[in-house]
């Protein structure tokens, strides 16, 4: 190996370490992850609300049998989706906490594994 291959192959290592020492993440990182994923929770469970409250006062009325199950089945979707995005951001959160309290008492196994 030349000494320009070798330079670039140490420059290589030191970079791959570097990335990995950044790569661990800490109890702080679970803490902001989890009060964000909740935020999000919140937030789309007031949309959720919403959107229930608005199909509720504004129910579709066509005279076609097909329109009305499409309007139907919109209506579903979308509150579906609604409802999933606020149960996922809350399990999310949730998993986020539990993490962060394990990571507070068992702090230094988790950096040897």
């Amino acid at each position: 190996m030349s000494s320009s291959e070798n330079e670039l192959s140490e420059v290589d290592d030191a970079s791959t370490s570097e990335r990995e020492v950044s790569q661990k993440k800490g109890p702080l990182s679970f803490f902001s992850g989890a009060i964000t994923s909740g935020l999000f929770a919140w937030l789309s469970l007031g949309l959720s609300q919403k959107v229930v409250i608005y199909f509720a006062l504004h129910s579709p009325e066509y005279t076609s049998p097909i329109a009305q199950s499409v309007a139907s089945g919109f209506k579903t979707l979308v509150i579906g989706i609604c409802f999933l995005a606020t149960f996922t951001f809350g399990f999310i959160g949730l998993g986020l906490i539990l993490v962060f309290i394990r990571s507070l008492f068992d702090g230094k196994s988790i950096d040897n594994d």
